[in-house]
């Protein structure tokens, strides 16, 4: 990785160190398969970086873990929402 790229992800994840989750354990944000999400989510809810945070998580493939408030399987429901709205968009145009 040159030293461009390691400046631009750095500023990229600057938002991180505002977010609500710093200091807080991180396994609260990975639970096993069926634990609550409550708790992690309840720290994301009032996060001022908290949409960020879920662009990240989605713009990099997370694939695990609570992120900008949103499970995995909220957030593949999302991708795939934004999807449809860009393919009925692009119809709508065409």
């Amino acid at each position: 990785m040159d030293v461009v790229t390691l400046l631009i992800d750095r500023q990229d994840r600057a938002w991180q160190h505002r977010a609500n989750c710093m200091g807080v354990d991180p396994d609260l944000f990975f639970p096993e398969r069926g634990a609550s999400t409550r708790e992690a989510k309840a720290v994301c809810r009032g996060c001022v970086v908290r949409e960020e945070c879920l662009e990240y998580a989605l713009a990099n493939g997370e694939k695990f873990g609570i992120w900008g408030g949103l499970s995995e399987r909220e957030r593949r429901r999302l991708r795939r929402q934004r999807v449809l709205s860009a393919q009925q968009r692009t119809a709508l145009v065409s």
